[in-house]
């Protein structure tokens, strides 16, 4: 026996009969490739920076915590989660004085970012204090002071003297232009740059006392480390937050926190279930490889082999495999993941500094988890082929045993009942709770699928094999085949029950939001015209429109974002909210919008209190009358009572409140847009874009691209994945039926006859996959889509007949083609 030792078994199956183990080269190399592409983007996420350009000049930064805390629970259970603001969280000026007078600083100069109108065109504000640190240079004139205005040189339309008039958050306004200036280093990102005194820049910015950052500037020699822990000490207690080196990029570009989010979200939630089902197709395909060598173990138990050889021969087998599988699968992954991550940098979701970062680490994970999953799906898999007796070996290799483990039929009548829970706890919840619980019931529900597969094949041959009885001799034969067999049924059944599960839940859920979403926005928008403007639309714009001839109603919407407290008890969590701050009274609104209100009434909106979307109330739990805590967009705490609930939220907003106690807390208080009731276009043109209403819906439904394209990539990368596990497999269940084929041939049936029985084999096993899989999908989204717009799953019929079609072709395909080849080879 030393001849047939461990290792000498293993390399000698690979070497003589590489074909059986080609099926898993290609479940674990597709494994490697998914896991790998998602772990880089996961540690980009969290290594991702961009270099400083506005404070490149300053070597520390002061800026006020662009997080909202949540604390939950208390004691030991006591944990706390951030969410990143909608908007920039703004520090006192005062904080200025005492970060200047830390050891080792020049200066401390507060910082101003805000839009300006001017015109039909739009200007950057900022306060001249910034030129200490971005290098902008007077041209001609001189600094300005309160009621003046530096322009930029290179865009003025006006010289020094003369008179200009702007937009800003405090209204129009005229300023003499005491002085041009060449925009430094630190502006030249920005377009267009106005400067303004620095103690009116507040005001203008709409936040009196308060900057976006201070910029601490360092005495020649300072050490910056140095100076940022004295700064530091001195900010103690005001919550102020210190950065230097790339965490000053941070502060000058929001879009690094959004991308991060986005990244981890991608990599890490979206990356997990894709690792769960790269993981569970992979170690389903092992294991089919090593039930398909059953005699092979039974002849070498036969012979005299220990069930420590056959189960070091195994081991031996993946380590052969996995690491090859898993290293090639890595290079696909990383093509994979730099496609990804240039998509979502063309539609702007990462800014463009930020680059892609591939290091070992997410290689080494896919490879290792590649050989884990090999070594223990064939540790599973050869367990009992080298524990029971030889004799008993070769009759379970002859005959399929008809009965499951006790075990494995255990854990998954569990899961089949633990989905079952979980699809009535989300269909008695609302929100993200609904989709946290349907997120369970799919995984609980693929699990049983797996775990009961030769149960639930055996009853899918029964069920839809009924058909074929009366469709001649291939189709009887192949019903026959697939009672008989129904391990190796539902080792083909599975990838497909993936593949149509989730690409029907992830593309699904998005088509049913955005109906849904749609519907809503069509009826919701009452008004006869809406304007718009790239730049905004100033406070005096809803006065201009209502004083145009046959002008009903004008009302100006500022559209933004707070964090709504969500859930009860410890399980409670921020969620981001739409939100439309109103310029008029909620009668106004009314005219031109309808919100579908189903208690309460918005004339009661204003300072204090607000309206919100019936789904939110339900997630928040409050009602008519309730306080409602929320962030508004800088972080600001608020308590507002809710005076009315509506049921169309998720095509308008989910939060109406009044304009005024919105404006101060955001970056732009210009309008977005401006609803109109009466009157005429050709009147509206001259304060921006004028459209109907089924033309804002359109642009409107625009906007949600990026959400759209999200959920198809994640639905094609899965569903891509399954299906080539689905092929995969079939492919692997055709070849190793080459002698059962060449069989039929001898006893009489045609190649023809035998192909047809392939044929409404593969027809019967993707009808099966569907099935299930739609069945899954429907039992995921129906609480899902409730929980989340109060109504039905939309299912597009032509997508989902795609889907079908897609998986039945393949799967036809993937029994045709090998069939093909392995009755040519018995011909020949």
């Amino acid at each position: 026996m030393r001849r047939f030792a461990p290792n000498g078994l293993a390399r000698a199956a690979v070497r003589f009969k590489p074909a059986a183990f080609a099926g898993t080269f290609v479940a674990l190399m597709m494994a490697a490739l998914i896991v790998s592409a998602c772990g880089i983007l996961l540690e980009t996420g969290l290594r991702a920076s961009v270099p400083a350009e506005r404070y490149a000049k300053a070597p520390v930064v002061v800026a006020a915590d662009q997080y909202a805390r949540l604390v939950t629970g208390s004691g030991d259970s006591r944990s706390e989660s951030a969410v990143l603001l909608p908007d920039t969280a703004r520090l006192d000026i005062a904080l200025a004085d005492r970060a200047a007078r830390a050891p080792g600083a020049e200066a401390a100069v507060p910082d101003f970012t805000f839009p300006v109108r001017w015109g039909d065109g739009a200007l950057t504000g900022h306060g001249w204090g910034s030129h200490a640190f971005t290098g902008a240079t007077l041209t001609s004139g001189a600094a300005p002071r309160t009621g003046e205005v530096v322009l930029d040189a290179a865009a003025a339309k006006a010289g020094v003297g003369d008179t200009v008039a702007f937009d800003t958050a405090t209204g129009r306004a005229d300023f003499r232009v005491s002085g041009l200036a060449k925009t430094g280093s630190g502006d030249m990102a920005e377009g267009p740059t106005a400067w303004f005194a620095d103690a009116q820049s507040p005001a203008l910015a709409g936040h009196p006392g308060k900057a976006d950052a201070i910029a601490v500037l360092a005495r020649d020699g300072a050490d910056t480390d140095a100076l940022a822990a004295g700064v530091k000490k001195a900010l103690t207690g005001s919550g102020a937050r210190v950065h230097t080196g790339d965490g000053r990029g941070a502060v000058e570009d929001r879009g690094l926190g959004y991308a991060k989010e986005t990244l981890t979200g991608l990599g890490g939630s979206f990356g997990g279930i894709a690792a769960m089902v790269a993981v569970f197709t992979a170690s389903g395909t092992v294991a089919l490889s090593v039930a398909q060598r059953a005699r092979e173990f039974a002849l070498l138990r036969a012979i005299g082999a220990t069930p420590r050889q056959i189960r070091r021969a195994v081991a031996a087998e993946a380590l052969l495999v996995a690491p090859l599988a898993g290293l090639v699968g890595c290079l696909p992954g990383v093509g994979l993941a730099h496609w990804w991550f240039g998509q979502l940098k063309d539609r702007g979701a990462v800014p463009v500094p930020v680059e892609l970062h591939v290091s070992w680490i997410p290689l080494v994970v896919a490879v290792g988890m590649g050989l884990l999953t090999a070594l223990f799906a064939g540790w599973a898999a050869g367990r009992r082929p080298a524990k029971i007796k030889p004799r008993q070996a070769l009759t379970e290799a002859s005959v399929e045993r008809l009965r499951p483990g006790v075990i494995r039929t255990v854990l998954g009548l569990g899961a089949l009942v633990g989905g079952g829970f979980l699809t009535v706890l989300a269909a008695r919840s609302a929100g993200d709770d609904a989709a946290n619980a349907a997120l369970g019931v799919v995984m609980l529900f693929m699990l049983a699928v797996a775990l009961l597969g030769p149960l639930v094949a055996r009853l899918c041959a029964a069920l839809f094999g009924l058909p074929l009885r009366g469709l001649g001799a291939s189709a009887t034969l192949a019903a026959a085949n697939s009672r008989t067999n129904a391990r190796r049924l539902a080792s083909a059944i599975i990838p497909i029950v993936l593949a149509m599960a989730f690409a029907s839940t992830l593309t699904f859920m998005h088509t049913s939001e955005s109906h849904v979403a749609a519907q809503q926005l069509r009826a919701g928008v009452t008004a006869d015209h809406v304007v718009t403007h790239p730049a905004g639309l100033p406070a005096e714009a809803v006065d201009r429109a209502a004083r145009a001839a046959g002008v009903e109603a004008a009302v100006g919407l500022l559209d933004t974002q707070v964090l709504v407290s969500v859930g009860s008890g410890g399980d409670r969590w921020l969620q981001g909210s739409a939100t439309q701050g109103i310029s008029g009274s909620g009668a106004q609104l009314a005219k031109v919008q309808d919100l579908d209100v189903r208690s309460g009434s918005l004339d009661r909106v204003g300072r204090g209190r607000v309206a919100v979307d019936k789904m939110l109330a339900m997630s928040a739990k409050v009602e008519v009358g309730d306080k409602l805590p929320m962030y508004l967009p800088d972080g600001t705490k608020a308590s507002p009572e809710v005076v009315a609930v509506y049921g169309r939220g998720l095509g308008l907003a989910a939060v109406t409140m009044d304009r005024a106690s919105l404006a101060a807390h955001v970056t732009s208080g210009f309008s977005s847009t401006l609803l109109v009731r009466g009157g005429d276009a050709r009147a509206l043109a001259p304060l921006g874009k004028v459209t109907d209403p089924s033309g804002y819906a359109v642009e409107q439904n625009t906007d949600r691209e990026l959400n759209a394209w999200a959920n198809a990539t994640m639905a094609g990368v899965l569903g891509g994945f399954a299906a080539v596990a689905a092929v995969n497999t079939l492919v692997m269940t055709v070849l190793d039926r080459r002698r059962e084929l060449g069989m039929l041939r001898l006893v009489g049936a045609t190649g023809r006859q035998v192909m047809d029985m392939l044929r409404w084999e593969g027809l019967l096993v993707a009808v099966s996959g569907i099935v299930l899989g739609t069945a899954i999908a429907a039992a995921t989204l129906t609480p899902m889509v409730r929980g989340l717009t109060g109504e039905d799953p939309y299912i597009p019929p032509l997508v989902y007949g795609a889907f079908a079609a897609a998986a039945t072709g393949l799967a036809l395909l993937a029994v045709a083609l090998p069939a093909r080849a392995a009755l040519r080879g018995r011909k020949g």
